[in-house]
């Protein structure tokens, strides 16, 4: 079967590989049909991603139909579609046992440290696997990943209807976030370089906008804010100086989210966390959070349509990175695609 591989930072192969077969453990074999490709993945590709391990097949959007089925599944049955858990952990150390298996002691996450989706087939646990809404296309279910890391992300902030929430960068992720966060109640300023996406955030439910070119992001949440700033920020746009200025930013007893990756060095201002009492916390991947978003999606509060932004089939997928490399304003999210036998 083929598969995408990065070989070592900057160099992507297709390749091919032994199609897996079922075992006790891994007893549901899917198909792929739809795979995203996230900034993360990006940051596997040019080496800047401190969890990724080489050679790695990468994807951890990941969207298939089962084909076959092992003597021991008992909810999937052939022919389900379903979207597949990143998250692999060990079940008996300490960040496990207090319901924390997302950052577990041993974690491993499919794409990064072991194969991940951009291959024609997986096999995996029937329990990583959550049925796809009906009416969902797959190239759009990729995006119900994201969405899982927007909720770990809001739930890890505790936000609320009290809230005045600052998202900085209105990307695949900052749009995600948004999605979740407004069902919250809470007001939201949205922050980006791009006037197009900070347009885009407005019609999604976003109060206010800043164009970080042409204001300064920090000035502008405290005016917004009567000259508090806001309780919680989160870091989508994940640059070097992006902590700190969302430190400067958030006010008094607030919460500041950072998800970004990189193992560069960044400036930090201990007087401002201390002064101000902030809770800076991470947030990474999602602790079971597919279903938390699948039944939204069920209920209606929310609407993946119109999400994506670009498809290429597996084979492409070097014109596919390269693309995303180009920084393209029409960028929102890529998928990859595959196709039938």
């Amino acid at each position: 079967m083929k598969a995408i591989q990065i070989v070592r930072p900057g160099e992507l192969r297709l390749i091919e590989m032994e199609k897996p077969v079922l075992t006790e453990k891994d007893n549901v074999l899917i198909k792929m049909t739809a795979a995203g490709i996230c900034g993360s993945d990006m940051g596997i590709y040019h080496g800047t991603n401190a969890a990724a391990t080489y050679p790695r097949v990468i994807g951890h959007e990941m969207v298939g139909v089962i084909e076959e089925v092992g003597a021991g599944v008992t909810h999937l049955k052939v022919g389900d579609r379903v979207i597949v858990d990143q998250v692999v952990s060990c079940g008996h150390c300490y960040a496990c046992r207090i319901g924390r298996g997302n950052v577990c002691g041993s974690l491993r996450v499919r794409g990064v440290h072991i194969d991940g989706g951009y291959r024609e087939y997986m096999a995996v646990p029937e329990h990583d696997c959550y049925l796809l809404p009906k009416t969902l296309p797959d190239t759009e279910a990729v995006m119900i990943e994201p969405t899982t890391i927007a909720i770990q992300s809001c739930s890890r902030a505790g936000l609320c209807e009290d809230d005045t929430l600052l998202i900085l960068g209105c990307g695949a992720l900052g749009s995600s976030i948004l999605k979740i966060a407004r069902l919250s109640g809470a007001r939201i300023i949205v922050a980006d370089m791009v006037e197009e996406k900070l347009q885009e955030a407005l019609k999604n439910g976003a109060d206010y906008a800043v164009n970080i070119q042409k204001q300064d992001v920090v000035e502008q949440a405290k005016k917004l804010t009567e000259g508090y700033g806001p309780t919680v920020s989160i870091d989508a746009a994940c640059t070097k100086d992006s902590l700190l200025t969302l430190l400067n930013a958030t006010g008094n007893a607030g919460r500041v989210m950072t998800m970004g990756f990189s193992v560069a060095p960044t400036e930090v201002n201990q007087y401002v966390i201390t002064s101000k009492e902030l809770d800076v916390r991470g947030s990474r991947l999602q602790n079971k959070k597919f279903q938390t978003a699948i039944d939204l999606i069920n209920e209606g509060k929310l609407d993946l349509a119109g999400t994506i932004s670009h498809t290429f089939p597996l084979e492409k997928a070097q014109e596919a990175f390269d693309f995303m490399d180009s920084k393209d304003k029409s960028i929102r999210k890529v998928v990859l695609t595959f196709e039938e036998e």
